[in-house]
């Protein structure tokens, strides 16, 4: 921990900084997190760039692929609820997974896992609306992103799918 806190110590100050002075001036606070958030856009730009560059498709295609069965929805589903930050972010991490191999089915699954079954979301909602209707939800949700993942693959049929995943293998 000391190691740690000691590695981040500069990063660590100047977020403290910029909170005390965004809480004194609050129109700098917020032109601050404007330029944060334009960070975070351009880091999760490099860090796609590099997972498209570096990991190659043999090794995402068995896991996430036409032919990975039940083990792949399982890893959507935990890759999208695992995500953190808005959903805007969803879309180039669906391309560039396209791109090394992922199904269809896995991308619709992944995507709406993203969109509604957030882990941090369903702790936050069972604090305040209680277990059974998180929990509940959490399940309708599942289900839900399930069979839409399925349904859209076999609605749009063989031809139009190799069609869409050919825009991405260039």
């Amino acid at each position: 921990m000391k190691v740690l806190l000691k590695k981040w110590r500069i990063a660590i100050a100047a977020l403290l900084i910029t909170g005390v002075l965004g809480a004194v001036f609050p129109e700098a606070g917020r032109e601050a997190l404007k330029l944060l958030g334009v960070n975070i856009s351009t880091i999760i730009g490099i860090l796609l760039g590099l997972f498209d560059v570096w990991v190659p498709r043999e090794r995402i295609a068995p896991h996430l692929g036409e032919a990975s069965g039940i083990r792949g929805i399982v890893l959507a589903v935990l890759l999208g609820a695992s995500s953190a930050g808005p959903l805007y972010v969803a879309f180039p991490v669906a391309e560039v997974m396209l791109r090394k191999g992922t199904s269809l089915r896995n991308i619709f699954i992944f995507l709406g896992s993203w969109s509604s079954m957030r882990l941090p979301m369903v702790l936050f909602e069972i604090q305040s609306v209680g277990p059974v209707f998180a929990l509940s939800r959490f399940a309708a949700s599942l289900a839900g992103i399930l069979l839409m993942g399925v349904l859209l693959e076999r609605l749009l049929g063989l031809e139009v799918r190799q069609e869409i995943l050919e825009r991405f293998e260039k």
